[in-house]
């Protein structure tokens, strides 16, 4: 099927430009039976095509049953309805696929803590800031109580096991009490290694730190920073958050 433009200059080059057929084909890349087919045509009337929602609504309920059996995609369906005999386009099957079937969206186990069971900690940035005659990194370190979200922070020029360890200390003395247990994300100070399915091996120097403050260390799964979103939040929010204080004096 063509178009109006095409059969116009399908017209005009044969009644103005008096091609013949074949030269027509050959100027349009057209096959020579069509353009003969166009030129005994008197008047372009475009064959009317049924609405593509009128198409696939025989074939809807067997398209909710598939989706009821199986996770088809709509490329599946499409290919099975088309051994039915289904005319209309892919297209048409993948709007209607996926207004009858939601998107998955990941699940995420809700945590509950109680009063002082754990308490998380993390490292956040803070741009830079100028140490005598070199430019350093400015870092800060919190601390969050999961059940009361009574947050502590502090800031360091380094990230080293030393300001590791001492921000905890000064974390412990501000709460007034050490949490049961810590949550920490696998970074260096706090975890050596990290395999799915294997125990982590955590840093020896933490270790011994918090067997002798006495607090169990609990690391987040592989790719799982969001089971610590306690102090995630905090660490995001923190920072605009002191600088509208700073700002407002």
């Amino acid at each position: 099927m063509i178009n109006y433009e095409t059969f116009c200059k399908i017209k005009d080059l044969h009644n103005r430009d008096g091609l013949k057929c074949s030269q027509i084909a050959d100027k349009t890349g057209m096959d020579s039976r069509t353009v003969q087919k166009w030129l005994d045509t008197k008047s372009f009337r475009p064959r009317a095509s049924a609405p593509q929602d009128t198409i696939i609504t025989p074939f809807k309920p067997e398209i909710n049953r598939m989706l009821e059996k199986h996770h088809y995609t709509a490329t599946q369906i499409f290919q099975q309805l088309r051994e039915q005999d289904y005319k209309g386009s892919y297209t048409t099957i993948k709007r209607f696929v996926n207004k009858v079937r939601p998107k998955r969206s990941t699940a995420y186990l809700k945590l509950a803590f109680a009063p002082g069971e754990c308490g998380q900690v993390d490292w956040g940035s803070f741009g830079s800031m100028n140490v005598e005659n070199t430019r350093r990194r400015l870092s800060f370190f919190v601390m969050v109580l999961c059940y009361s979200r009574l947050m502590y922070v502090e800031f360091t020029v380094s990230q080293t096991m030393e300001h590791w360890l001492s921000c905890h200390q000064n974390g412990f003395q501000f709460f007034g009490r050490v949490p049961g247990r810590i949550m920490v994300d696998n970074l260096k100070s706090a975890v050596l290694k990290r395999i799915i399915g294997q125990a982590p091996v955590f840093n020896q120097k933490y270790l011994d730190f918090s067997q002798h403050y006495g607090f169990g260390i609990s690391a987040c799964s592989v790719r799982k920073g969001n089971e610590k979103g306690i102090v995630e939040s905090g660490v995001g929010h923190w920072p605009s958050s002191f600088l509208l204080v700073l700002e407002n004096g």
